[in-house]
């Protein structure tokens, strides 16, 4: 049952505007900033309506920061709904206190607002469930706007984002580019975690941006989406709502059906939010095992429960390329480890310059990703040239990459969501579960390498190592025309 919690208040405008990161966000894409200013010259921001749904679990900690930022955006939603599920914190108590109408003067001009605060106790879908429960409530506006209970948008994003989705009636959802905010974090590993998902986030949005800003997946942190989109979406799947339990990755699902539903899923050069990071790596594994999982389940071919698998829907050819490089990555490094233990057990090690190429290459790249990001931070820089950071988080993400397809591939059945929601809370143990697998590996390959005799030892060298070696300069080439493509100009 939803409960309404409503009291008036009225606040002032936070922050001027700020001529100087309009003027440099259009230097930095050029060719699009002129005729997106043309847009927004032309387009009123009160020509459509913005429903702004937020899903809330125990969001205690951030609501109050995600419901301020709302309010004091240039262009504020029409009407904010926090909807509060399965949470066992204070969430609710902190949102009410911002619950009632909101009269805000912006640089925009007056605006109206109402925020209202539905707690619907204990949800079985979860998330998808508060979704569903929003879009229900906003299903008459123009716009859904989807902002996670941690997300923090920059006062202009909703502006921007609105504003593009006004000019094309094809959009049927636009998402900002995310990053994470380092200002709060403190410690070690959750700062050397943070770093490494700046630098996953950047690479991600750069890819997504360079493909025309094609969106591969609108995610549900801050995102506006066309309301008749998403009613096509429901037409056309046979679905009561435009979330469906079925995978996972449910924003990846419905950025699908909306593409497949004949819309454009986009992404904004200029919108920016931050979100949550993960700073455990129990967290931040389960998050990715949950994401990678259902990634999977959607590329891969036939029927998967109520998931029909798209393995050529365009939207899910950066996965298969993600997914490739993730198994390329694995390939190199365990052969790599593998055959040098084994030469220097024999005496024929023998080192050569031209293996500092794929490192420095890799190092270059990762630079030049860090140079691409807004609000670079030294230990952006940092992580990239000190090379062992962004390796040691490769290996990170390659035991998400292993656990993720064991797991899909062995059928077994598993509550992502509460995996997730269990390492959060600093349960569980799985994360250590690569690391022990990979040391048994390991320890097999040495007993089995020292049964063998001398002659079949150089034998798997001699083979060994020429394939290692063309898989590198492969992946070498890959790098090196990435690393001379032009970025266009996009800041990240």
């Amino acid at each position: 049952m939803s409960t309404p919690f409503t009291a008036h208040r009225s606040i002032e405008p936070y922050a001027k505007r700020d001529d100087e990161f309009v003027a440099g966000e259009r230097d930095y894409v050029a060719g699009f900033a002129d005729d997106f200013a043309d847009v927004f010259e032309q387009t009123s921001v009160h020509r459509s309506t913005v429903g702004c749904v937020i899903p809330a679990y125990n969001e205690e900690a951030s609501i109050a920061g995600v419901i301020t930022s709302l309010l004091g955006q240039t262009r504020v939603p029409d009407v904010i709904h926090i909807v509060v599920n399965n949470t066992t914190d204070d969430t609710v108590r902190v949102a009410s206190e911002f619950a009632g109408a909101h009269e805000i003067v912006t640089e925009l001009g007056e605006q109206f607002t109402e925020v209202f605060v539905h707690d619907i106790g204990k949800n079985p879908d979860k998330k998808v469930g508060a979704l569903n429960y929003g879009y229900s409530l906003v299903e008459g506006y123009d716009y859904l706007l989807g902002v996670d209970g941690d997300t923090i948008g920059d006062k202009r994003a909703v502006e921007y984002l609105e504003t593009e989705a006004v000019s094309d009636s094809r959009i049927g959802g636009i998402s900002a580019i995310y990053s994470i905010d380092t200002e709060p974090i403190k410690g070690m590993i959750p700062k050397f975690l943070i770093a490494g998902q700046r630098t996953q986030f950047a690479a991600f949005n750069l890819q997504n941006l360079l493909r025309g800003r094609n969106m591969a997946v609108l995610g549900g942190q801050f995102s506006i989406f066309s309301t008749s989109a998403l009613r096509a979406v429901m037409k056309a799947n046979h679905q009561r709502t435009p979330w469906v339990k079925d995978s996972e990755v449910e924003d990846s699902l419905l950025s699908l059906q909306i593409k497949s539903a004949g819309f454009l899923t986009k992404i904004s050069p200029y919108a920016r939010a931050d979100v949550g990071g993960m700073t455990t790596l129990r967290a931040y594994d389960a998050q990715q095992v949950k994401w990678t999982y259902g990634a999977i389940e959607l590329m891969w071919p036939g029927q998967r429960g109520d998931t029909k698998g798209q393995p050529f829907h365009p939207n899910l050819r950066l996965r298969w390329f993600e997914n490739f490089g993730m198994l390329t990555n694995l390939f190199v490094r365990i052969a790599f480890l593998t055959l040098l233990a084994g030469s220097l057990s024999i005496d024929a090690f023998v080192f050569s310059p031209w293996w500092l190429l794929p490192v420095a290459t890799a190092v270059l790249l990762n630079v030049r990703v860090a140079m691409t990001m807004k609000d670079r931070k030294n230990s952006d820089v940092l992580f990239a040239v000190l090379i062992f950071p962004a390796e040691i988080f490769m290996w990170i993400r390659l035991s998400h990459f292993m656990r993720s397809w064991f797991r899909f591939l062995s059928r077994k059945k598993v509550d992502n969501w509460a995996m997730q929601a269990k390492a959060e809370r600093g349960s569980g143990s799985g994360h250590w579960m690569p690391l022990i697998m990979l040391a048994v590996v390991l320890a097999g390959l040495a007993v089995g390498w020292s049964l063998l005799g001398p002659v079949a030892q150089s034998a798997i060298l001699w083979v060994g190592w020429p394939i290692v070696g063309v898989v590198t300069v492969v992946q070498t080439v890959l790098m090196i025309f990435k690393l001379l493509r032009r970025y266009q100009g996009y800041k990240v």
